[in-house]
């Protein structure tokens, strides 16, 4: 599905008037079933406010956000390292049974990441009936040998999941990858939430709206449900790398809402093959680990030998089951961009099941026929690298030019493994505030699973969008913002 400029204009008074869509699917207004009440009540409500009375609560809303200290790192940007997220007034609306259709779909989809990431490091089963290639898994460099044969508290290695989802021209939802390893961003849907509350308190007036509230303790939870064996009152921790780390805010704010200490590697040590936090009181004993850095700082005894950012010996202590780490090592090899290709096979091998969400066709460019079909489609495909993340090292073939394609191609040739294609989707727009008036910008969602004995799913998610006109990289780092993402109740 290539992207079109084709634009419709709707005819509606008010602050809605000029507002054009081009052809895509529009969260709030072109709904094929007729919309809820509390949607057209939205609408309505929105189009009650002047146009100078949003960009003052859209003023006040930045000025809380510097006053708070609520930022992002940029470390390529060298004038203005810290940032924070622009955040849009209008509010991004999932109807009940949206979203009872995602809460479904993402459930189905983490109990898959589970039980392959147990395969691949137990029987391998799902390698030997040739399901997924064993080479795209065993080469894979996000796979841990450390964890091969070790048996993870109740089989949980993704206790925290962001599925990035995007919303094509039909309006149907498509899983556009997997985020297994340290998803970031709930503090931005929580933050949101607030700066909602506190801006716009007639918009949200009455509305039936599900709360984001419980995720910090329902995610303490989770964790103390799959810490060690016969532990019966399990000390987290959350552990960073530190201030100057990009995502350090949200670090705070986790370990704040879920009442547990906010630790650096420097703050833990192993004895005796457990790990203790140290304290004015002396060492205290630790249960189970919420990290927020990537495998290879976390134990220099095992991985990077010159990092100090992790914890000696803690491997070691995971191994023996002293100790629960969430994520778990290794599952960064369950969302690699080439893995996502075969998604769909991994439901149905497990599950015994249809994938509920659908997935974006995908070529995979490691393999000759992948790779033959992205060369001769270069100008109409996505290609990204199977490796990075935040809009990083990928091309959107319609927007590049024929010197960037040219240019890339000689990356892809060199490199086909390092890469992966998909068709251009036309991603779902929403209204959005902007310099000239309301006008439609590109939007994706990230719902966070959270799973210990079950998989509960934070009523909305991480909305992100695309605030240049055009541009369909919604990522912080790439000029993206967010909205606030109400999930109405039944």
């Amino acid at each position: 599905m290539t992207h079109t400029t084709t634009t419709a204009p709707l005819h509606m008074p008010g602050l809605f008037a000029p507002y054009q869509i081009p052809d895509f699917f529009c969260e709030l207004l072109n709904r094929k079933e007729p919309a809820p009440p509390a949607l057209q009540d939205i609408l309505h409500r929105i189009d009650g406010y002047s146009l100078e009375e949003l960009r003052h609560r859209a003023a006040s809303a930045e000025a809380q956000l510097y006053k708070a200290g609520i930022t992002f790192t940029v470390y390529s940007d060298s004038k203005a390292i810290d940032r924070i997220l622009p955040f849009d007034i209008l509010p991004r609306v999932i109807t009940a049974k949206e979203w009872a259709h995602i809460e479904a779909g993402v459930q189905q989809r983490v109990t898959a990441l589970n039980l392959f990431l147990h395969d691949i490091y137990h029987d391998r089963a799902i390698l030997r009936d040739g399901i997924v290639p064993a080479e795209l898994v065993l080469s894979n460099p996000n796979y841990c040998q450390a964890m091969v044969g070790l048996k993870v508290p109740g089989g949980v290695y993704v206790h925290i999941n962001g599925t990035d989802l995007i919303r094509d021209q039909s309006g149907r939802f498509l899983v556009l990858e997997d985020n297994a390893r340290t998803p970031s961003g709930v503090s931005y849907v929580i933050e949101n939430r607030h700066m909602m509350l506190r801006l716009m308190p007639d918009l949200a007036s009455a509305l039936p709206l599900r709360s984001v509230d419980e995720y910090g303790l329902k995610l303490h939870q989770s964790l103390c449900e799959v810490s060690p064996h016969g532990v019966t009152d399990p000390q987290v921790v959350l552990l960073s790398p530190g201030i100057f780390n990009s995502a350090y805010f949200e670090h705070v704010f986790l370990a704040r809402e879920m009442g547990i200490p906010l630790v650096e590697g420097k703050d833990l040590l192993v004895e005796n093959h457990r790990v203790y936090m140290r304290t004015v009181m002396g060492l205290r004993p630790v249960h189970a680990i919420y990290r927020r850095l990537n495998d290879d700082f976390l134990d220099p005894q095992v991985f990077n030998p010159t990092s100090m950012l992790g914890v000696p010996g803690l491997v070691e202590a995971y191994r023996r089951g002293n100790v629960t780490i969430a994520n778990a090592l290794g599952t960064g090899v369950a969302d690699d961009k080439a893995i996502y290709a075969y998604m769909p096979r991994i439901i149905r091998y497990y599950l015994n099941q249809d994938p509920i969400l659908g997935s974006v066709q995908t070529h995979i460019c490691a393999e000759p026929e992948g790779l033959a079909y992205t060369l001769a489609n270069m100008d109409k495909l996505v290609i990204k690298p199977v490796g990075e993340s935040g809009g990083y090292g990928l091309i959107i073939g319609p927007q590049a030019t024929k010197a960037e394609l040219e240019a890339f191609r000689t990356l892809l040739v060199a490199n086909p493994s390092n890469y992966i294609s998909q068709p251009v989707i036309n991603l779902s727009v929403s209204p959005t505030l902007c310099p000239d008036g309301i006008e439609a910008r590109h939007v994706d969602l990230r719902p966070f699973a959270v799973t210990g004995r079950s998989t509960w799913v934070l009523p909305g998610g991480l909305s992100r969008v695309a605030l240049r006109k055009g541009s369909l990289v919604v990522n912080s780092s790439q000029g993206g913002g967010s909205k606030d993402t109400w999930v109405l109740a039944s």
